[in-house]
């Protein structure tokens, strides 16, 4: 699907290509989404360029994603996709500088698209150009970078709280709580990844459209290509931060398995050692021997029962007394 968006803010979808020759003069942004081959075939018809396909945006060489090509500067970022579900994805976006229009090819439907076509009737007019419309993208794509790192604060803030907090007031919890936390743990961990990884990849791309011609004759779009490098180093560090309380929270929770599962062989261990005695006793009398003074002793069986109980109870009280229990 092709949408045109105008210098005056309004869309047009571009449906039957047999119908339509060109774009309208006054399109600044043409928005590919999922595009076939006759509308890839059409774009470079009319604009003049070579569009690059889906294999082509996958192509991790900084040669391959961000390059100049006569006129036209092509750039490929990855963004973070369906962040707010259980399987986070990265989807490659290009980003093409043509003349004064901006044209972007994706296969996905990023949030922060829909919130930059949402916002962009309050795009002053004197950014309506390919360049200052990239330059704001990225701004909206950087926001929506943070917004999904504080989202990852939050949850994980409130992980930590039940792995830690609940366990403090000795909450009972189900055997394999801590192992449904380690799902949730791995959950969080692969988000901040897709994150760091979206972050270096608009990083380099950041740094390649502020070495362009384009943006630096523009003073005001040269300002906030500055502060959108900043942001994302920011950020950068900030997800490294992140990273780390995940570590932490991730060791943590090892630890306090390890913890329950030493606590249990410990009481198998005491009890064991605690039964060792009577098991002694009943060893020794349970002997075939046919001379044994104690087999004729009248009072052998309660005495016998009473030394068991004894000896059982006497290390009991001894772990006790050491605090071993």
């Amino acid at each position: 699907m092709i949408t045109a968006y105008c210098s005056n803010c309004k869309s047009v979808e571009i449906g039957d290509l047999s119908q339509t020759a060109a774009f309208p003069d006054d399109v600044v942004w043409i928005d590919m989404v999922e595009p076939t081959r006759e509308e890839e075939l059409y774009v470079e018809k009319v604009i003049g360029i070579e569009v690059p396909t889906r294999d082509d945006l996958k192509d991790i060489e900084p040669s391959a994603r961000l390059y100049t090509e006569g006129d036209a500067v092509f750039m490929t970022a990855s963004l973070v996709w369906q962040a707010d579900t259980s399987s986070p994805t990265l989807t490659d976006v290009a980003f093409i500088l043509a003349g004064n229009k901006l044209i972007t090819i994706r296969y996905a439907h990023p949030k922060s698209f829909k919130l930059f076509i949402a916002a962009l009737h309050r795009v002053p007019e004197q950014w309506r150009n390919g360049a200052s419309l990239l330059a704001k993208l990225l701004e909206t794509i950087v926001d929506r970078t943070a917004e999904i790192l504080e989202l990852s604060v939050s949850r994980i803030d409130i992980l930590s709280t039940h792995v830690f907090g609940d366990r403090a007031k000795k909450v009972r919890k189900p055997s394999n709580y801590l192992e449904e936390k380690l799902r949730d743990i791995a959950a969080h961990h692969r988000l901040v990844s897709k994150v760091r990884d979206s972050l270096a990849s608009l990083s380099r791309l950041s740094s390649f459209f502020y070495a362009l011609p384009a943006v630096q004759q523009d003073q005001a779009t040269k300002e906030l290509c500055r502060t959108v490098s900043r942001d994302i180093q920011s950020l950068n560090e900030h997800a490294s931060f992140i990273a780390g309380n995940i570590t932490f929270l991730l060791d943590a929770s090892l630890g306090l398995i390890n913890i329950e599962q030493n606590s249990i062989i410990k009481i198998f261990s005491i009890a064991s050692v605690v039964f060792l005695p009577p098991t002694l006793v009943a060893s020794i009398y349970g002997m075939n021997f046919e001379f044994m003074p104690e087999l004729h002793f009248a009072a052998g069986y309660p005495y016998s029962l009473a030394l068991m109980v004894i000896s059982a109870v006497i290390p009991f009280f001894f772990f006790r007394w050491k605090g071993w229990l």
